[in-house]
């Protein structure tokens, strides 16, 4: 199945949480990067397609800063290729000890329309970051430059993140608890069920608030499902 817009949209407003569960249920345990958050809360909701670039350990003879002279680092190349309405994943191996990239080249990543950016080691310049209305999660801030533990390689290869193998073109899903890798070939019906589920999820939520008990009501019984289709019905859901 292809992603669209409706699944974009629909993902939107899905948790990470039940994305899990959705994809627990397709045989999926590995989907949540592992030890990443967002830098900035107030960014919006993190959904794209993959674009990766993968990082290995540097080297002193070939990482020095003349590398950025010219135009053929990967990680540059990275900045000025990733498709709009992607999602940069940087494998950085975990390796927090310096930065996968700073302020300026996020926020020439966002100017140029990328959906977010993800990488399980660190970033510098957070607080210039943390300004911008774009979504960025990594482990932890790192002023030094990556240069002096990463060496850029691959574009748009298989990597893994956080312990989470991502693909080019998989679905990666932000909110304020993590980001979940879903494989592409199953997005949008991951999307479609997910959001039916968030949907059941919130009548449930409004019980359990109102004082309800949960058995009966989740899972459904056959007169808490009745309630829920009347429920959704008058909310226009």
């Amino acid at each position: 199945m292809t992603f669209n817009d409706e699944s974009r949209e629909k993902l939107k407003a899905v948790s990470t949480a039940t994305l899990t569960s959705v994809l627990l249920k397709r045989g999926l345990r590995n989907v949540f990067i592992r030890g990443v958050h967002k830098i900035n809360k107030d960014a919006p909701r993190l959904v794209g397609p993959a674009y990766t670039l993968r990082y290995i350990p540097a080297r002193e003879d070939i990482d020095h800063v003349g590398v950025f002279a010219g135009r053929s680092h990967p990680q540059r190349i990275a900045i000025e290729e990733c498709p709009p309405g992607h999602v940069l994943v940087i494998d950085s191996r975990k390796d927090s000890s310096a930065a996968s990239a700073g302020a300026i080249l996020m926020t020439r990543l966002w100017k140029r329309g990328a959906a977010g950016v993800v990488t399980d080691g660190g970033f510098r310049d957070t607080p210039d970051i943390a300004a911008l209305p774009f979504a960025a999660y990594h482990a932890e801030p790192s002023a030094p430059t990556n240069l002096i533990r990463h060496h850029a390689l691959d574009l748009n290869q298989p990597i893994g993140c956080g312990d989470v193998p991502v693909y080019p073109g998989d679905i990666m899903v932000g909110d304020d608890e993590g980001v979940v890798v879903i494989p592409a070939a199953m997005a949008q019906e991951v999307a479609d069920e997910a959001f039916e589920q968030t949907v059941f999820e919130d009548f449930v939520e409004e019980q359990v608030k109102a004082g309800r008990g949960i058995f009966g009501l989740y899972p459904p019984e056959a007169e808490a499902q009745a309630e829920f289709l009347e429920w959704r019905r008058e909310k226009g859901r």
